[in-house]
């Protein structure tokens, strides 16, 4: 498991300890359960069922600027790692019988009208678009046993980080509010669904191809509803939007792309596999998280 000890990492080596899986970490030291990336790419995989990359650096990370050395570590973080997995699985004597990627829905282009499924089109517009498409290419291993899966992610909402760590405070002092027009579309998912998501596609031996990782109502969620329901989940108002211009100067022009404009996205074949997600309404996700 590439990316294990992030945010994401931590919640699916829980699950997938307690459904009695053994898991290694691929991280930059070794150790007790760990191997790594350097190890990997000299002495190639360890006997292993199922191979996962979460790996990535943080890109709504506030206290990086967006500069060019910022955008390659980004890029970095997830190509590579990515290829160097896939080589490993390539290179592999026995090799796994699945390998798991999980990118984004920033493949597909903001819209506040359409409806993107797995098999909408994507993946060449702007900076992060392309970051998926050539993150996702970097996954293919020609010719491999192992079966492929890729979960484009929506938002992370959880307790110990990504994007509710860093908007709590403002709620909790009832400055929060929507982000710029508040229109845009936000899809969203409970952070023990998108690792139950990867778990369902460890665990089902025919699956593969692209899952959408948003929750089934993340597609009529906007921003302001967002803002609204993580308000009442709190007990606070949400009266205070941040306009535009704000979200720009703090995040940068491109990066704010990600927070000022959306995609509604349907998880029309997660659902048709057999997924059963925990939280499929907003409202219950962040009464979860804030409780």
């Amino acid at each position: 498991l590439g990316g294990g000890t992030g945010f994401v990492g931590r919640a699916l080596t829980q699950l997938l300890r307690s459904r009695g899986h053994e898991v290694t970490h691929v991280s930059r030291q070794g150790g007790k359960d760990r191997i790594s990336w350097e190890e990997l790419s000299h002495s190639g995989l360890p006997l292993c069922d199922a191979v996962v990359n979460l790996a990535g650096e943080n890109v709504l990370n506030p206290f990086r600027r967006w500069n060019d050395a910022f955008c390659r570590e980004v890029i970095s973080s997830r190509v590579e790692t990515t290829k160097t997995l896939a080589k490993a699985i390539a290179d592999a004597e026995r090799p796994p019988h699945a390998w798991v990627l999980v990118t984004g829905v920033g493949y597909y282009r903001p819209s506040p009208t359409a409806e993107y499924t797995e098999d909408s089109p994507g993946g060449d517009f702007d900076f992060f678009s392309r970051l998926v498409s050539s993150w996702e290419a970097a996954a293919l291993v020609p010719g491999s046993p192992a079966r492929g899966v890729v979960v484009r992610s929506g938002v992370v909402l959880g307790r110990d980080g990504g994007a509710i760590s860093q908007m709590l405070w403002p709620f909790r002092l009832g400055l929060g509010g929507p982000l710029g027009s508040g229109l845009q579309p936000f899809p969203w998912i409970h952070i023990r669904d998108l690792a139950g998501i990867v778990c369902h596609a460890l665990e089902s031996e025919c699956l593969q191809g692209v899952l959408n990782g948003v929750s089934p109502s993340s597609a009529t969620t906007s921003n302001s509803t967002f803002a609204q329901e993580l308000a009442a989940a709190l007990g606070r108002p949400a009266l205070l939007p941040m306009p535009a211009w704000a979200v720009r100067a703090v995040f940068g022009a491109e990066r704010a792309v990600m927070l000022l404009e959306g995609q509604k996205v349907v998880p029309k074949r997660t659902l048709e596999s057999g997924y059963h997600f925990i939280f499929p309404e907003l409202s219950g996700a962040l009464k979860d998280i804030v409780a």
